[in-house]
């Protein structure tokens, strides 16, 4: 397996192959099963995503604690209304509201794929089925860039976390948002170069996010933190395919976010002991959730 984006990168460059290959040749050394089985298991994960991220946008999606849920389905009818021009763009919106939609999805109960965790599992398919639908790709070219994306999610567990408990948001969001951003720039026709590049920028964006949820759920500020790190995603990936490159490279990058996680005072660690956790109406919410009385007034 993989230690090292760099590792990644030069394999690919020696064999000329892009590095979703690389991955799946690695895969099938790892696991012994046939190249079939795994594009087959990876295909059935994009099939969750898509419902995930359809479900989302197609009606509101209410959290059991009734502290989130519906902004995705809100933002999507909004983009679609006449005179509503996000200042976004029709690409970089769309996407937005994926990601919100599969993360209330998850604090609905519902089936999501962990991308790399549950809490950031809204922004890889968001990214993916939006440049799906802007550009046309296939399913296939999906599985593809999800392989690309699981490579790069394995050098980060590998060298640092992606655990909020261990390293904060930024282990979850930041690693799902360097994932994306490796797989979109490959998509794109980018060089296993700068899909590196796209992690390193993806990354450096995004060092020293807290985990803070409300109430100790995935909720709040979750939600709308997977759509922050889909817009990070697409700045890094239009960079890097602009020939902008990080002056850290994407291995330090990393190791540079897993030194901070483990500096990182353990109140913004996924405890709800600080950040928005500690808010007044933070730990308002928390109580009313915790004494089973639903906020239902209450906005993700």
């Amino acid at each position: 397996m993989f230690d090292s984006i760099a590792q990644m990168v030069n394999e690919a460059g020696a064999t000329g192959q892009p590095l979703y290959e690389i991955v799946i040749a690695a895969e099938i050394a790892n696991s012994g099963k046939p190249r079939e089985h795994l594009l087959s298991r990876m295909g059935r994960r994009l099939e969750i995503m898509q419902r995930a991220a359809a479900q989302g946008i197609a009606e509101p999606v209410m959290s059991i604690s009734g502290i989130s849920g519906g902004s995705a389905y809100r933002f999507w009818n909004w983009l679609g209304e006449d005179g509503h021009e996000p200042l976004t763009g029709p690409i970089l919106s769309r996407a937005v509201a994926r990601a919100m939609a599969v993360n209330e999805v998850n604090a609905g109960m519902g089936c999501i794929v962990a991308t790399p965790t549950a809490g950031s599992a809204g922004i890889l398919p968001a990214v993916l089925l939006t440049l799906q639908e802007a550009r046309g790709f296939s399913d296939a070219d999906l599985v593809n860039a999800l392989f690309t994306a699981s490579g790069v999610g394995m050098v980060i567990m590998r060298r640092a976390s992606v655990s909020g408990a261990a390293g904060g948001c930024q282990a979850e969001t930041g690693s799902a948002a360097a994932m994306a951003a490796a797989a979109a720039v490959e998509l794109l026709g980018g060089t296993p170069h700068q899909s590196a590049q796209a992690v390193a920028i993806t990354f450096k964006n995004m060092l020293g996010l807290v985990c803070d949820p409300v109430a100790g759920l995935v909720e709040v500020p979750c939600v709308k933190r997977n759509a922050a790190g889909a817009a990070q995603c697409f700045i890094a990936v239009d960079l890097a395919m602009a020939g902008v490159e990080s002056v850290i490279p994407a291995d330090e990058v990393i190791d540079a976010m897993a030194q901070i996680g483990r500096r990182m005072d353990e109140r913004f660690k996924e405890t709800a002991q600080g950040g928005l956790a500690a808010t007044p109406t933070g730990r308002r919410l928390a109580e009313l959730v915790w004494a089973d009385k639903k906020p239902i007034s209450a906005k993700s």
